[in-house]
């Protein structure tokens, strides 16, 4: 993916930053885990982290040897946070379309090639475990509703390069031909919404809709996902309903 948005000019910084991406799936970590993990030195490791901690992007645990991310990584996030101010907007929405629908309700933005779950609710609010679980995680744009969704109104000119490229199989139902995605495309601008018929994994489907400021600048997209058993025509209508209703909602903030 970096190759293909973008060549890499410098190393020692590509290792810095795949270091502390190891720390978005699990915290602390020790060197041992993080060389083997990325297939670096551990002296490597030792003297990334050794700067990172000093510029407080990184903490040590002294009494277990272990590193967790610092005060600096937050203050970064919080900043790039800023971009994607709309999440705030849609979070009480997409808690809602999750009772409304019955279904889980995700949050995504464009991330290269890729859907990034940014955030995620669910019909039982108690089950918060389950929630966080689902965000922070990507997938192929070709291969989500939610993909297909933001793709569809992507500039001309990124989604030509896209389908330039092989489009990742997830399943036998996703769209990996140049002509068939972009009739895909073409019909979702035309209803506003697109579906994922497992097309991401075998006995799911989805419905999404691409979320649009008022001047027409794509920002991300909301879906409903659920067992494709559940996902009858007449509830996929109920589904766009009630994620339109709220996007209209939506707009008037964005």
């Amino acid at each position: 993916m970096t190759e293909e948005l973008g060549k890499i000019k410098n190393k020692s910084l590509e290792k810095a930053i795949r270091v502390l991406n190891c720390f978005i799936e699990k915290q602390p970590l020790g060197i041992t885990e993080i060389s083997e993990k990325l297939g670096l030195y551990k002296s490597n490791v030792y003297d990334i982290l050794s700067t990172l901690t000093a510029l407080e992007f990184a903490v040590k645990d002294e009494e277990s040897n272990k590193y967790y991310l610092g005060i600096g990584a937050l203050r970064l996030g919080r900043a790039a946070a800023q971009r994607y101010s709309f999440q705030e907007i849609a979070a009480p929405h997409i808690r809602q379309i999750a009772k409304e629908a019955g279904e889980i309700c995700y949050l995504t933005i464009p991330n290269g090639y890729e859907v990034y779950y940014l955030d995620a609710a669910i019909p039982n609010d108690s089950n918060s475990f389950l929630a966080s679980s689902l965000r922070n995680s990507t997938d192929p744009m070709n291969a989500t509703g939610s993909g297909k969704a933001m793709l569809a109104y992507m500039p001309e000119e990124f989604v030509e390069d896209f389908l330039s490229k092989p489009m990742t199989a997830l399943t036998e139902y996703t769209i990996t031909d140049p002509e068939q995605m972009r009739t895909e495309l073409q019909k979702i601008r035309m209803q506003g919404y697109s579906v994922d018929n497992m097309e991401n994994s075998i006995g799911l489907k989805c419905v999404a809709v691409p979320i649009l400021t008022r001047k027409g600048q794509l920002v991300g997209a909301m879906s409903v996902s659920g067992p494709s058993l559940r996902f009858t025509e007449e509830k996929i209508r109920h589904f766009i309903e009630v994620l339109q209703n709220h996007l209209v909602l939506m707009q008037q903030s964005l």
